[in-house]
């Protein structure tokens, strides 16, 4: 039962056929890798789903607009496609196809990333699910008021959407007091970079924020030096995930 609900990848070097059956998808880089489709057969066992499927697309990071345009269009034209959940590709996907979404979430439209694409009948809609998940993840391991408690900073390693989430998430002003020191963020290349800063002058950041260009892991190495006792650092890129490496050096 498994190997029918989980079906073989896809990359846009194929065509991209009409779904046989009701399929979700992972658009991500190594989808046949991820723990996801082990998991999502038992989901789909223990929620009474039927007949249904799974089924990664593998692109390149930063890959060609109309590869993303594809994957959209299948969602969209397909009665059996219903949806996605977006890995990796969340800013690029959302920039390539904005005009092939029918609407979007708040979230979406103020992070300008997606992580899921669903349908509401005809419609296809774009979610940013990240800023919730990333939150809900940082409040089951910090200890209540941590960052008011003990001053600590934060460093994000990437400046992607991922990132966009878990800053959007720290800054919040619900938090009162209890936001971190200081944000800094990271990446490789600078227009990301530069993205970031001025998503974050757009949703109003009133933290201390720094932004650095480590196009080399060792450039990273001294921003982790630096950081005060029970600081956090994430690693907010795909290196150890769809790229061997790390945004830092052993020594770091």
């Amino acid at each position: 039962m498994s190997e029918e609900r989980c079906l073989p990848p896809l990359t846009p070097d194929e065509p991209f056929l009409p779904a046989e059956k009701p399929t979700m998808y992972f658009i991500g880089v190594t989808t046949h890798r991820s723990s996801i489709m082990r998991i999502f057969p038992r989901w789909a066992e223990y929620l009474g789903l039927g007949d249904v499927a799974i089924r990664g697309i593998n692109l390149r990071p930063h890959d060609e607009p109309e590869n993303y345009r594809k994957v959209v269009r299948l969602i969209r034209q397909d009665p059996c496609s219903l949806g996605a959940l977006v890995t990796t590709h969340k800013i690029d996907l959302l920039k390539a196809c904005r005009d092939l979404f029918d609407r979007l979430d708040p979230l979406a439209e103020v992070t300008g990333e997606i992580s899921c694409i669903s349908k509401d009948g005809t419609e296809v809609v774009g979610h940013a699910k990240d800023p919730i998940t990333s939150g809900l993840a940082l409040e089951a391991f910090l200890p209540p008021g941590h960052w008011e408690r003990t001053s600590a900073e934060v460093l994000v390693l990437g400046a992607g959407g991922s990132a966009r989430a878990i800053t959007w998430y720290l800054l919040q002003k619900t938090h009162g007091n209890n936001r971190p020191a200081r944000i800094t963020i990271t990446n490789r290349t600078l227009p990301r970079l530069e993205e970031m800063r001025r998503f974050h002058q757009m949703i109003g950041a009133d933290l201390p924020l720094e932004y650095y260009h480590t196009p080399l892991p060792e450039s990273a190495d001294p921003l982790v030096g630096r950081l005060p006792p029970q600081s956090l650092v994430i690693n907010a890129t795909g290196l150890g995930k769809d790229a061997p490496g790390s945004p830092i050096t052993d020594r770091g």
